[in-house]
């Protein structure tokens, strides 16, 4: 399966709680934090709900 990267480019500070419970399943914890993660339907639904603090490449 693919895979993608996933970097935080924004900060969680103000953002909704359900929008720091996304970033903390995905495991990005502060800003310029990168992670790989495979390219699921269940990541990609995370990433849409915190499209604008984060920054998706291919790994």
């Amino acid at each position: 399966m693919a895979q993608i990267k996933i970097k935080q480019i924004k900060s969680r500070i103000n953002a909704p709680a359900v929008q720091k419970r996304t970033l903390d399943a995905l495991g990005l914890k502060k800003m310029n934090h990168t992670v790989v993660k495979e390219d699921t339907l269940s990541v990609m639904g995370m990433v849409n709900r915190v499209r604008h603090l984060v920054e998706v490449t291919n790994a």
